[in-house]
């Protein structure tokens, strides 16, 4: 009985979060630029000319890179690049397409960002560090995250994390390759469950699936726990474990010529984070109540 109540829950945090992979590109877009680079217009050439487009690289998540129930796609980063697009053409009276093409592994997504030619950015809630600002130029920070540590239901909840090793026998770390919340895992693994192994994931929605089937102990965005919890998936979250104050950012490539536009939209009118379009954009993708924890969460942080 437990495995079929097992198996129905991970069914439908799949079917909620994970309506956005379905696969290809997007909007018309082709997967890579010929040559394999992807490119598109520079602000020089744009500024120019009166027109061009962007290119913007996105990681499907519920909430924030997906598609609605008429097929458009939507949803926190799609929107805010959309409103940056409409906001240059305003300020600059030049027009902008914004081209959207879809990259499920995160790893590919943030290498093709890292070596893009002029006028690509990405949305894949990537967290803002010195280390990636060795690669990438970062906007200011869209959304401040909280990393949260999980396990099914049936685990009590830690009250420090040197319990672990007993609360987490029998337990694997599982990882989305190649992120900080890898970088968490193996820490903590490390530390205090030396006898875990550690496997890797390739999406957020494969995390919440095989936690919520009991066998794995994970770190994930505060947001993608919320939303699951919200859909009924028997998750805990062991709150000793939070790594708060996480910033995302939008990335392009060191090179481009579009960064200082990103600066000065995220600055406008005191600040786009403060601004009524943000709190709506939020609410309307998130909900009421995910959004006033992000934004405690904010206040918490004084970003």
């Amino acid at each position: 009985m437990a495995g079929v109540r097992a198996a129905t829950c991970a069914a439908f945090v799949l079917a909620v979060l994970a309506a956005c992979a379905d696969g290809g590109a997007r909007d018309g877009s082709p997967a890579a630029a010929p040559g394999g680079a992807d490119t598109a217009d520079s602000w020089a050439a744009v500024s120019q000319t009166g027109s061009g487009a962007i290119r913007v690289l996105y990681v499907p998540a519920g909430g924030f890179a997906y598609r609605d129930a008429d097929g458009r796609l939507t949803g926190v980063t799609v929107e805010l690049m959309r409103h940056f697009a409409a906001w240059v053409g305003d300020e600059h009276g030049v027009s902008v397409e914004a081209e959207f093409v879809e990259e499920q592994d995160w790893r590919t997504f943030y290498n093709r960002v890292r070596d893009a030619g002029p006028g690509v950015f990405g949305v894949g809630n990537v967290t803002i560090t010195e280390a990636r600002r060795d690669e990438l130029r970062f906007s200011p920070s869209y959304l401040t995250n909280v990393a949260v540590l999980i396990s099914h239901e049936d685990v009590p909840e830690l009250r420090r994390l040197e319990d672990a090793d007993v609360a987490f026998q029998g337990l694997d770390a599982l990882a989305f390759e190649g992120t900080l919340h890898e970088t968490r895992l193996r820490e903590l693994r490390d530390t205090h469950v030396p006898d875990a192994g550690v496997v890797m994931a390739s999406s957020n929605d494969e995390i919440l699936e095989r936690v919520a089937a009991r066998g794995h102990f994970a770190y994930i965005d505060a947001y993608n726990f919320w939303r699951a919890r919200d859909a009924g998936a028997p998750l805990r979250r062991h709150t000793v474990g939070d790594d708060p104050a996480e910033e995302f950012g939008v990335i392009m490539p060191l090179g481009t010529d579009w960064g200082e536009l990103m600066d000065r939209f995220f600055q406008r009118d005191g600040g786009y984070r403060g601004t009524a379009e943000y709190r709506e954009l939020l609410v309307r993708h998130l909900g009421e109540p995910l959004t006033r924890a992000l934004e405690d969460a904010r206040a918490a942080s004084g970003t």
